[in-house]
């Protein structure tokens, strides 16, 4: 039996390679629901109600269709960062988070508009003592721009970690190993 391919609520290039290197067919078709803003709730509700926002304004468009959505947010000391709003901030980010643990919590949903599946992907990183020369280096190089946090463990960002705990996928963006059984229930499921 063949199905047609998974729906990826985004643009984000990192969730479409992870989906691609997992092996998972997809299409991106990126979601315009409205996101709740930091603040308005815990980070962990935050990002699953927004993953659950996204997958459902794209299944809309979509009906019958399987669809993800995905949501990330860096938390440190309960205060949720999202991406910065520009240089200064991503400064500020990287201060605060230097030489101490946070979490990334990655909130995922599929939905095929009949059912919901929901799922947090809770990962905790601990970055080295960070100097003011790294800092400015590594905000150079725009790379903490459209990151979550202001920094990407895949990229460059690397060098900030000393170590993690968790789903190292989940860090990325996407816990993909939630997601292929989270995908396997829908796909699979017996018929009722």
């Amino acid at each position: 039996m063949k199905h047609e391919p998974l729906l990826l609520a985004s643009a984000s290039p990192r969730r479409a390679e992870l989906l691609t290197t997992a092996g998972i067919p997809f299409a991106c078709v990126p979601s315009h629901a409205d996101e709740l803003p930091s603040g308005s709730c815990s980070p962990d509700s935050l990002v699953v109600e927004n993953a659950r926002r996204k997958a459902a304004e794209v299944s809309a468009r979509f009906s019958g269709r399987v669809v993800l959505g995905a949501d990330t947010v860096v938390v440190s000391e309960g205060q949720a960062l999202g991406k910065p709003r520009d240089r200064e901030d991503a400064k500020r980010m990287l201060y605060a988070l230097s030489g101490k643990t946070h979490q990334v919590m990655t909130g995922v949903c599929m939905t095929d508009g009949k059912r919901t599946e929901t799922a947090l992907s809770v990962t905790y990183v601990t970055f080295r003592a960070l100097d003011d020369a790294l800092i400015e280096r590594y905000v150079a190089s725009g790379e903490c721009d459209d990151k979550a946090g202001a920094y990407g463990i895949q990229g460059k960002g690397c060098v900030l970690v000393e170590r993690l705990e968790g789903d190292y996928f989940g860090v990325v963006g996407l816990p993909v190993c939630t997601v292929d059984q989270m995908l396997s229930r829908f796909l699979f499921r017996e018929k009722d």
